[in-house]
């Protein structure tokens, strides 16, 4: 890939070799800068329930997740447990969700786009009543973030992940409702009404919805005013349309598409979301934590420069497996075990990585203009982990020249590395929380952060209050389609353009939605494979 960068990206190449100081320190760092831009590793947040005494160790609480547990009961959780990892993987630092914490919804223009945190109080006035589409861990959690309520991640060595309920007196958001419940398949939905339960949430069985229609059903309740949608990113683009056009406002997972067409959706009903007055949050928490936007804001005010080269990774272990059982049919099985399905996921790199990508583009400023990828499957042996790749590695160009390099990989075994960078004509910083300047003094983010997973919900829900709702849409929905011309870069070995993919017709999926048969995909081969 490297060979063919100058080629690509002529006016970066240009500039960096132009940069005035070493591009080997600005790198490595060296031992001083090693050391500023390292995440500072999180010290554990015990509350007056545990007495400091918690079951965490100290591994656990540097960010290292043991098995069954992966929150602090006194609420301080950690990272990696929301991105079904089953290895250890360092990410961002996440302590105590602070309960007075929400978004100002006053001042900057384009706050409806990069959102930022600062404590205020939001006032008790109508009620938010909620309904949850896809009631699989992901959805269990968002709504149990959502009424501030202390859980654990459970990732078993087959089967489904679970997010589950760790305190039943943790409730924070009691104002919030959760009025209707709605997924394909029975056993999950219950699964979720078990959990409210243990919170003496009851949802009553007439708003408890199954099947491929119960998205329809649910928004069909008028008091229903906040929904969130979790089911595999396949369904969100019509989800999503559905639930403007019913005039809800919308907390929604990450990634919001598989492919271009769902891509243009999602930008649609954003402007739609406009001009009825309704907020979209997405799930790119990132944006919702402290540390990175004070960060990110130092960036956009010139802290490190022009920005010449970034560096992002989301390199973990397998993530959680869903093994066929007799009585399901094709299609039963994939929408089970999703993750592993193009057409459902996105492939990792656009269901996990987003993250990642979606930081390099707040970062500067914008999307990129191409991608050049390469990708493969080694270490899934067989059908039980579908036919999606198990690495990609992306180079991608942005407007001014730069270029990001992207590395995500699913394999055990591997030394893992789940972080952000980028490098300027002055200094370099890690995104998170810190960043070093030529000839300067180091700053580092030394605040108490807030937990992103519950704090994108009083976000919106603030924001909607103020009579400013948020709206994410176009930004996520950009992140997305960088993931996946990072993908069909890598499957077809060619460059893929941002209008190209943007632009593109290729639907992913199948024509109707039934639990029959439903042909087992190939694996993508590069040069053999077509983008349209």
């Amino acid at each position: 890939m490297n060979s063919s960068g100058p080629a690509l990206f002529p006016e970066a190449a240009s500039r960096i070799s132009n940069v005035s100081f070493p591009l080997t320190l600005s790198l490595s760092l060296g031992e001083r800068g090693k050391d500023i831009l390292r995440p500072e590793q999180p010290q554990a947040v015990h509350s007056s329930k545990c007495g400091g005494q918690c079951s965490l160790s100290p591994r656990e609480r540097a960010g290292v997740r043991g098995k069954g547990i992966s929150k602090h009961p006194g609420g301080w959780p950690l990272e990696s447990a929301r991105d079904h990892s089953t290895s250890a993987a360092p990410d961002v630092a996440r302590r105590r969700f602070l309960k007075t914490s929400l978004l100002a919804v006053a001042g900057a223009a384009g706050i409806s786009e990069f959102p930022f945190v600062v404590t205020v109080h939001a006032s008790p006035d109508d009620p938010i009543r909620v309904g949850v589409i896809g009631c699989g861990g992901r959805g269990t959690g968002a709504v149990l973030d959502a009424l501030g309520a202390a859980t654990k991640v459970v990732y078993p060595q087959s089967g489904y992940h679970t997010e589950e309920v760790a305190q039943a007196d943790s409730l924070t958001q009691a104002a919030i409702k959760v009025v209707a419940l709605a997924d394909t398949f029975q056993d999950r939905l219950n699964t979720c009404r078990g959990e409210l339960k243990k919170l003496k949430i009851t949802v009553p069985d007439e708003h408890c919805f199954v099947g491929f229609d119960a998205c329809k059903k649910l928004l069909a309740i008028p008091e229903i005013n906040y929904v969130i949608l979790a089911t595999p990113p396949h369904f969100r683009p019509a989800h999503l349309r559905a639930a403007i056009e019913a005039g809800k406002h919308v907390f929604m997972e990450k990634p919001v598409a598989v492919d271009g067409p769902g891509v243009r959706s999602v930008i649609e009903s954003g402007e739609l979301a406009k001009q009825k007055g309704l907020g979209i949050v997405a799930g790119t928490q990132r944006r919702h934590l402290r540390s990175y936007n004070e960060t990110i804001k130092r960036l956009h005010d010139g802290a490190v420069g022009e920005i010449l080269y970034g560096r992002t990774y989301w390199n973990g272990g397998v993530i959680w497996v869903v093994e066929r059982q007799s009585p399901w049919s094709d299609m039963e099985w994939q929408l089970r075990n999703w993750n592993y399905f193009t057409w459902l996921s996105g492939d990792h790199v656009v269901e996990q990585h987003v993250h990642n990508l979606d930081v390099m583009n707040w970062a500067l400023n914008g999307h990129p203009l191409k991608a050049y990828g390469m990708g493969g499957r080694q270490a899934r042996p067989d059908k039980t982990h579908g036919h999606i790749y198990d690495h990609f590695a992306v180079e991608y160009e942005y407007p001014n020249g730069a270029r990001v390099f992207s590395q995500c990989r699913q394999m055990n075994g591997c030394d893992n590395k789940v972080e952000e960078a980028l490098v300027g004509t002055r200094g370099a910083s890690n995104c998170a929380n810190s960043i070093l300047v030529k000839d300067g003094t180091p700053w580092r983010f030394r605040e108490r952060d807030v937990n992103p997973y519950q704090q994108e919900h009083p976000d919106l829900i603030a924001s909607i209050r103020a009579g400013r709702p948020l709206n994410e849409a176009r930004a996520v929905a950009e992140s997305t389609l960088t993931a996946i011309m990072g993908r069909e870069s890598a499957y077809s070995g060619k460059i893929i353009e941002w209008d190209q993919a943007l632009n593109s017709t290729g639907k992913l999926g199948p024509d109707k939605y039934e639990l029959g048969s439903l042909p087992f995909p190939d694996v993508a081969m590069p040069g053999k494979h077509k983008f349209s």
